[in-house]
């Protein structure tokens, strides 16, 4: 596996535990699986940081949506970094 092959699967990997976690917010919000509890932790660091920038609009959390817009940007600029300092 190359390199931009494995940095492009961890920001992939990275969104589906976001819309994990939205989607057991919504079905199990308060589950103490072993699963449940790694997306979590594994969502909250960012997600954290985003609420506490985001005002709350209607009751909602829109940090989520917000953090897969970012990743998603983030994702396309170091993937095409690495696509240009490797084959140029």
């Amino acid at each position: 596996m190359s390199l931009i092959s494995l940095v492009n699967s961890l920001f992939t990997v990275y969104k589906w535990l976001i819309l994990a976690r939205v989607i057991i917010s919504w079905v199990a919000p308060y589950s103490a699986h072993p699963v449940v509890r790694f997306v979590y932790d594994m969502t909250e660091p960012l997600l954290s940081r985003l609420r506490r920038s985001l005002p709350l609009v209607g009751g909602l959390d829109f940090s989520p949506f917000i953090a897969l817009i970012i990743i998603q940007v983030m994702q396309r600029l170091v993937v095409s970094l690495l696509y240009n300092t490797l084959f140029f």
